[in-house]
C-alpha cells in the first residue's frame, strides 16, 4: 500500500512531460495484454480446430461429402478446413474446364491453397507487429522520460546555494519511474511476441504440411491411380 501511495505521490509531481510519457507507457502495457490474452486463445482454438480436421480427413470420409458439409457454413471456415474447401473448390472447377491438363489442375489446386494458407497466417498475425513495436520503442522512450525528468530536477536547483542528496532525490526517483514503467511495457511485450510468432509459425507449417500431403492425394485422383 505505501508504494502504491509513493508512486502515485511521485507521478503527481512529475513534470507534465514525464507524466504524459507515464501515461503512455501505461497505455501501451494495457494494449499489450489486451492482444497477449486475445492472440493467445485466437491461436489456441486454431491449433485444436486444425487438429481435429485433420483427424477427421485423415479418417477415410468421403472427401466430397466432407466438402458439401463444409459448403453449409461457408462464412465460418478457417485454417485447415478453409484451406481444404479453397483447393478442393478449385479442384473440382479446374478437372471439370480442363480435363486433359493435369498439371494444370494440381498446379492451380496447390497455388489457391497457398493463397488461403498466406491469408489464414496474415489473420493470425494480425496485432502481433504492434507488440514487436511496444518491445523495442518503449525503453527509449521510458529512457527519455528518465533524462527529461533528471534535467526538470537539476534545473529546479540552478537557484539553490548548497544542494543535497536529500534535496535531488525525489526529484530522480520521480525520473526513474519513467524508465522502470519502459521496461515494463517492454519485457512482457517481447517474450509474448516471441511466442505468439513461434506458434503461429507452427501453424503455418502444419498447413504447408496438410497442402502437400493433400496436393499428393489429388495427384494421385488426376492421374487416375486413385478415387476419391
Amino acid at each position: 500500500m505505501t508504494t502504491e501511495l509513493n508512486f502515485l505521490g511521485l507521478f503527481l509531481k512529475a513534470s507534465i512531460v514525464v507524466q504524459v510519457i507515464i501515461l503512455i507507457l501505461l497505455a501501451f502495457s494495457i494494449i499489450s495484454w489486451a492482444i497477449i490474452i486475445q492472440r493467445s486463445r485466437i491461436l489456441t482454438r486454431a491449433l485444436k480446430e486444425s487438429v481435429a480436421f485433420e483427424d477427421r480427413f485423415w479418417s477415410g470420409e468421403d472427401l466430397n461429402k466432407l466438402y458439401e458439409g463444409l459448403s453449409n457454413r461457408r462464412d465460418g471456415l478457417s485454417g485447415s478446413e478453409q484451406i481444404f474447401f479453397v483447393g478442393f473448390k478449385e479442384f473440382s472447377r479446374l478437372k471439370q474446364a480442363n480435363p486433359d491438363a493435369p498439371e494444370s489442375i494440381i498446379q492451380g489446386s496447390t497455388r489457391a491453397m497457398n493463397l488461403a494458407m498466406n491469408r489464414e497466417v496474415e489473420d493470425l498475425e494480425t496485432r502481433v507487429p504492434f507488440l514487436a513495436t511496444v518491445a523495442s520503442i518503449s525503453p527509449y522512450i521510458g529512457l527519455f522520460g528518465t533524462v527529461w525528468g533528471i534535467m526538470h530536477a537539476f534545473m529546479a536547483l540552478s537557484g539553490v546555494k548548497q544542494a543535497t542528496l536529500q534535496m535531488v532525490a525525489p526529484g530522480i526517483a520521480e525520473a526513474l519511474i519513467a524508465t522502470a514503467i519502459g521496461l515494463f511495457a517492454a519485457i512482457p511485450a517481447v517474450i509474448a511476441y516471441n511466442r505468439l510468432s513461434l506458434r503461429i509459425n507452427k501453424l503455418e507449417q502444419n498447413y504447408g504440411n496438410f497442402i502437400d500431403e493433400f496436393t499428393s492425394i489429388l495427384h494421385r485422383q488426376v492421374f487416375g491411380r486413385n478415387h476419391l
